[in-house]
């Protein structure tokens, strides 16, 4: 029989969030790590970019990008869905999973790349993965070298010395308020895990569990958020429920609360941004292709002001519970309405306009 292969590395934040999908929908697959000879030979040529992971479906297709592989596969192992079928869960879900990829990345990096521990793990962690044969010496060389963008790239997600402190208040805050609702709730909206958890597993697993510096504050800091992640990472197939009756737990609130509060303005200066580059820049061309930042903006974390790039991809993540949103029936929409009063900020984003859409095609960003 024929498997999926993944393509990816444990230091990988997004080739985390993948495998446990893989293992807790039960879906044959093998695991190959993603050396420089895989980079040369498989992942550039099958796929024309060089991130991972990378599935190599069991009919030969090549895909790239977590959140296009598992709707691909949702649509063919239908057991046991990671999304649900309520409106408030699944737009919830949503949420969360743009919270998990795209906000998390910024305390998960910070970790490990100011970390001196952390800092030296990842290092070893990129030699052993690119060069698997070579010496322990060759390996650090080649560690080094590979890692260096990605220890490079903290300004780019606006973390500098002036907010490193903020961005540790938060994360440690966050680990508070998650601790606090796996203690009653083993997944997010019950027995089941759904997609929200697979965005948050990434960033709190390959990053802030597996690094050893991050790995013991968690354990101190949040036992039940540790109990969740070997939840994730040693699933029981196929198992579990989502809660009744279109049920959310409370003790997402104050998760929920902070993602707006943070994140919230990030995204709306996002969309604005992309409006305004498509304006000066789309030329009438079908699939004009958008660079993959386009200028800077301000964000802050727990008072702490910060600059840091424009990502058009936060946008095409965001379409999807903003979409979830438009497309509710009246009945739905005003019922859900009602329920995100709690949560300042979350109804005026999600009815803030997307003027002009973006689109994914063969791993390219597009004007829609």
């Amino acid at each position: 029989m024929t498997k999926h292969q993944l393509i990816g590395a444990e230091v990988s934040l997004y080739t985390g969030k993948l495998r446990c999908y893989l293992q807790y929908k039960n879906i044959p697959f093998d695991e190959v790590v993603a050396s420089g000879e895989v980079y040369r030979d498989t992942i550039i040529p099958r796929t024309g970019v060089r991130y991972i992971p990378v599935l190599i479906t069991d009919d030969d297709q090549a895909l790239q990008d977590t959140t296009e592989i598992i709707d691909y596969l949702e649509r063919r192992y239908v057991e046991a869905p990671v999304y649900p079928s309520t409106p408030f869960q699944k737009l919830i879900a949503l949420l969360l999973e743009v919270y998990g990829d795209e906000w998390l990345v910024i305390p998960a990096m910070h970790y490990r790349w100011n970390i001196e521990e952390n800092k030296d793990f990842a290092v070893a962690e990129f030699g052993r993965t690119s060069v698997p044969d070579a010496s322990a010496e060759e390996q650090l060389i080649v560690g080094k070298k590979m890692s260096g963008p990605f220890a490079g790239s903290l300004p780019v997600l606006g973390v500098s010395d002036t907010n490193t402190k903020a961005i540790e208040t938060s994360y440690l805050g966050l680990l508070k308020e998650l601790d606090r609702h796996f203690k009653a709730t083993p997944f997010l909206m019950g027995t089941r895990p759904c997609i929200g958890d697979f965005g948050l597993i990434g960033p709190l697993y390959a990053h802030l569990y597996r690094d050893p510096y991050s790995g013991r504050l968690m354990q101190e800091q949040a036992p039940n958020v540790v109990a969740w992640v070997n939840r994730m990472i040693n699933p029981d197939p196929l198992t579990g429920d989502f809660l009744p009756d279109d049920q959310v737990p409370e003790t997402l609130m104050p998760v929920l609360q902070r993602m707006f509060r943070e994140q919230g303005p990030v995204i709306r200066s996002t969309l604005d941004r992309v409006a305004e580059w498509a304006s000066v820049n789309a030329d009438g061309k079908a699939e004009q292709e958008i660079s993959r930042a386009i200028g800077s903006h301000t964000f802050t974390v727990e008072g702490a002001e910060a600059e840091r790039l424009v990502f058009p991809y936060c946008q095409w993540m965001w379409q999807r519970p903003y979409d979830c949103y438009q497309g509710m029936n009246e009945e739905n929409r005003t019922t859900v309405e009602r329920r995100l009063a709690v949560l300042p900020g979350a109804l005026e984003l999600l009815r803030h306009p997307v003027t002009q859409r973006v689109v994914r095609k063969n791993n390219r960003l597009l004007l829609g």
